[in-house]
């Protein structure tokens, strides 16, 4: 019987993983107790004929001997107890056919879903591949719309700075039209501008310059080196020191600096759109009769002298703010080097301190005899006390 108990030990505590993954196993072990069983029916067979012989006998010698009759109630009893156990396996063992069919069928429905499944994946798989597909060429034909774009932009660039110089002429030549300047189709100098026209009997030139190509990095280096070209038209008699060079539109955020200082003439760089703006602004010069009034020995004159004051006003600022830097290293310095103490006293001092520069009045005006008078006094008092004036100060009275 030990495979008999050992297959229903196991089918007792069987659980689920080892009704999917171990049944083979199981199944085998149910056939060798079914043999066990087999054999013990053929024993329990074997042993009721033997009980039926047994009585037949004691029937026979049932008068001689009373202990076998006590036997073969013995006997009996253990058929029945036998009969009561078959009868139990016999119940298991239904039971557990019954358990083998509901794992059959459950087998078989996961069986039947493992395949649904695998369809299921095939076909999110290929709609998968089919979307990926879809889009890949999306991305493509965006990406050739996006390489289109950019080529034809690029191609329009091009052709609008192929076009640029004619279209500059023509902007300045309905400009002068609208506005009665003269455009100058022949410059009476050494030269060949791409723009010319006349006020107040100066030329003032516009140059037209694009790039060559949609590679913008060298452009300023271009521009400035042109700047620097106009110097050939700046040494010439009635050409006006401040000339224009003219770009595209589109081109202008490249350029960091508009405007070139190179020493005896100035170069000014604006676009298309602002040469109506800017021919109206030279051409106001007509509109002061001062200036059709003035010799060019009075215009030098008048220009020396206000060239003088802005030199004055800027070396003023120039040793204003050379004092303000001293001035502010003294306070960092004494803040820095003075003992405490002394620190806390000239604290107190520079509270009680207080300046109070002349105030201007709107209606009067500052007499240039008074400054003078005054600068008067003040050398006077240092002469007298035996001090030297700085030189930045001397400077400063002498004009300079």
């Amino acid at each position: 019987m030990e495979k008999l108990n050992l297959f229903f030990a196991q089918i007792k505590d069987i659980n689920w993983w080892q009704r999917l993954f171990r049944w083979r196993r199981i199944r085998n072990l149910s056939f060798d107790a079914y043999e066990e069983f087999r054999s013990l029916a053929r024993d329990l067979d074997r042993g009721r004929r033997e009980m039926d012989e047994l009585r037949n006998r004691m029937t026979e010698i049932s008068a001689r001997n009373e202990s076998l009759t006590q036997k073969i109630r013995d006997v009996e009893m253990h058929s029945v107890r036998k009969d009561t156990q078959i009868e139990e396996l016999n119940g298991r063992l239904r039971e557990h056919t019954g358990t083998i069919n509901e794992l059959t069928r459950k087998v078989a429905a996961f069986e039947a879903s493992k395949e649904e499944n695998f369809k299921n994946y095939n076909e999110s798989i290929a709609r998968l591949n089919q979307t990926k597909e879809s889009l890949e060429a999306e991305r493509r034909r965006l990406d050739d719309e996006r390489v289109r774009a950019i080529k034809e932009h690029n191609e329009r660039m091009k052709r609008l700075w192929a076009e640029h110089e004619a279209d500059v002429k023509n902007t300045i030549i309905r400009i002068c039209d609208l506005n009665h300047v003269n455009y100058v189709e022949k410059v009476p100098f050494r030269g060949n501008p791409d723009n010319t026209i006349e006020i107040s009997g100066e030329y003032i030139i516009f140059d037209a310059k694009s790039p060559a190509n949609d590679d913008l990095t060298n452009f300023p280096l271009y521009i400035k080196s042109q700047a620097e070209n106009l110097k050939k038209y700046a040494s010439q008699d009635s050409v006006k020191k401040s000339m224009f060079l003219v770009v595209p539109t589109n081109t202008i955020d490249k350029l960091k600096q508009l405007t070139y200082h190179l020493g005896d003439y100035d170069v000014f760089v604006i676009t298309r759109d602002s040469l109506e703006p800017v021919i109206l602004s030279l051409k106001k010069i007509e509109e002061y009769d001062l200036a059709e009034k003035l010799s060019p020995e009075d215009r030098d004159s008048i220009c020396r002298i206000i060239g003088k004051f802005a030199h004055t006003t800027k070396r003023r600022i120039q040793i204003d703010q050379f004092f303000q830097k001293e001035f502010i290293d003294i306070v960092l310095k004494s803040e820095k080097d003075l003992p405490e103490e002394i620190q806390k006293q000239v604290i107190e001092f520079e509270k009680s301190e207080k300046l109070n520069p002349p105030t201007e009045k709107r209606a009067k005006i500052i007499s240039i005899d008074e400054l003078q008078k005054k600068s008067e006094e003040i050398d006077a008092e240092a002469q007298a006390r035996k001090l030297s004036l700085p030189d930045a100060v001397d400077d400063l009275q002498n004009g300079q």
